[in-house]
């Protein structure tokens, strides 16, 4: 089970690590106010964050950003919105993921999970490559290294505080989610990206565990890349999808890989 208190991973950034999932809350706390990174599973967990914010700060929540459209990580996206917040916060995201979200395409996640469907949220505030946000006394970087866990994965770097972020892109409690949204051909890739936003003491903050460094980031780089690469020789050699699973050389357990060979073998198309 997770440390359920905050925990201060560097200067004024702050971790909270939340059952079910062990999924990451993060907030940045500057001059004019908090920056909350996602927001939970439904209403009544992120209320619970709410209380837990009070107990971190009085200062208000000026800013939430999703780092992905997984139901765990934006369920609670209406608590920090009118009319549950005046001023509402501004609500930020990728383009893709905010699509999807607007399009309900996650929505039947909450049911598997045994949750009743929250007010979809969609943010306004929307990133393509990068943007930043003035927290009064210091500015946060938001920016989209490229495909991995999804289309819609956003990174949020403080720079003077060398944190990243990462969402659902770097996971510590457990091997990275391949789900049916998935990029395993890409995500090697957008990790090299976010790799040249760190330096040797960088503190990455996963989207679910620990924190860790780049040493640990590298090493799920280096496995996601041979999984690129099984996939890529599996389909090169005429190996049929539904076979696929069956060979030797996966760097992850083959039950967790059934939608990421899908996923690779679509692209390849």
């Amino acid at each position: 089970m997770p440390d359920s208190s905050w925990r201060e991973v560097a200067d004024r950034v702050f971790q909270r690590r939340y059952d079910p999932y062990d999924v990451t809350v993060a907030v940045i706390a500057g001059a004019d106010g908090l920056a909350v990174v996602d927001t939970r599973t439904d209403l009544a967990e992120a209320a619970e964050l709410r209380e837990h914010l009070r107990q971190l700060s009085p200062a208000p929540v000026r800013w939430v950003v999703n780092t992905h459209v997984h139901f765990d990580h934006v369920g609670g996206n209406a608590e920090f919105v009118a009319p549950r917040q005046l001023p509402p916060a501004e609500l930020w995201g990728h383009r893709a993921m905010a699509a999807a979200l607007g399009a309900g395409e996650t929505d039947a996640d909450w049911t598997r999970a045994g949750y009743r469907l929250p007010p979809r949220v969609v943010p306004e505030r929307l990133v393509d490559r990068s943007s930043s946000l003035d927290l009064g006394d210091r500015t946060v970087e938001l920016f989209h290294p490229g495909r991995g866990h999804t289309d819609g994965d956003l990174v949020v770097l403080v720079p003077d505080a060398d944190v990243l972020l990462a969402g659902d892109l770097v996971e510590e409690s457990g091997p990275p989610a391949l789900g049916p949204d998935s990029h395993p051909l890409d995500w090697a890739g957008t990790l090299d990206t976010l790799l040249t936003r760190t330096t040797p003491d960088t503190v990455v903050v996963p989207g679910h565990g620990a924190p860790v460094d780049p040493a640990f980031v590298r090493a799920q780089r280096d496995a996601l890349g041979l999984l690129a690469e099984r996939i890529r020789a599996l389909h090169r050699a005429g190996v049929p999808l539904r076979d696929a699973l069956a060979e030797d050389g996966w760097p992850y357990p083959a039950s967790e890989l059934e939608s990421a060979v899908a996923c690779g073998y679509a692209q390849l198309g």
